[in-house]
């Protein structure tokens, strides 16, 4: 690879890299010639779509395996980064988890403060110690994976609407801090989708997961990685400030067309 191409080679970093929509994600920014910074707190998940990515699209990538949710292994993985990839393009603030679906007055604090931990404090500190670097060079692409339920609550989806309804809020403000500095900022919320969200929202029980996705063709993360990228693809003067996207049998988050 020659000097110029390696400088041309753009950089993207993917949190939740593991499964569901970070691996597809990786899998196109990969496909479309990014080097891939990947993470996750799976090893062995992790090495196994390193090697994935390097044999299928020969590009570079780096596998950091630490939690979102622990502030100073953020920063030690970010602030001990190697120089040559300390310029990254795109940040995609992907993991994210629902865990149970009980009311309010059943619910259980464990799930709540593993939510509020991953799917708002995660993005918080990876915005806080990647943005800093794109402030630097004065240009950067920060991507936030949001919800549906974000944008309207569902019975027994309290507290999971409310990290997501706090990433639109974060997305939104973020994108008026860094305007002056040219860095873009998208959310992007999907509907229903087929991954481990459900699985892990049912902790493990697979028949209650599958039974989600019942009757309609839910989104897949093939599908939410394409949109993912294409937002990366607009000039320079043009951002997609929020993306929404759904599947057509969904109408919102409870009307859903089943055969």
């Amino acid at each position: 690879m020659t000097p110029s191409h390696k400088h041309m080679t753009k950089t993207v970093l993917i949190t939740g890299a593991t499964a569901g929509f970070g691996r597809a994600i990786a899998v196109k920014f990969a496909e479309h010639g990014y080097r891939c910074i990947i993470t996750g707190r799976r090893k062995e998940l992790l090495t196994e779509l390193e090697h994935e990515l390097h044999q299928t699209f020969n590009t570079e990538v780096l596998s950091l395996q630490f939690d979102v949710r622990k502030m100073k292994e953020v920063d030690h993985a970010i602030s001990s980064l190697p120089v040559d990839w300390k310029a990254i393009d795109v940040l995609v603030n992907n993991a994210g988890l629902a865990v149970g679906l009980n009311p309010i007055h059943e619910g259980l604090i464990d799930d709540w403060e593993r939510m509020i931990d991953t799917n708002v404090k995660g993005v918080l500190y990876m915005t806080r110690f990647v943005a800093p670097l794109m402030v630097a060079r004065g240009k950067g692409h920060i991507i936030n994976i949001g919800s549906i339920a974000g944008k309207e609550t569902y019975p027994n989806g309290n507290v999971y609407c409310g990290t997501k309804f706090a990433v639109d809020a974060v997305t939104k403000g973020t994108r008026i801090d860094l305007v002056n500095h040219g860095i873009k900022v998208t959310q992007i919320a999907p509907g229903a989708a087929d991954t481990e969200f459900s699985l892990v929202r049912f902790k493990g029980d697979q028949e209650r997961a599958s039974r989600v996705y019942d009757g309609f063709t839910p989104l897949s993360a093939e599908d939410v990685a394409q949109v993912t990228y294409y937002v990366t693809t607009m000039p320079d003067h043009v951002n997609i400030n929020d993306l929404v996207i759904m599947p057509t049998a969904q109408a919102n988050t409870t009307t859903i067309a089943r055969v």
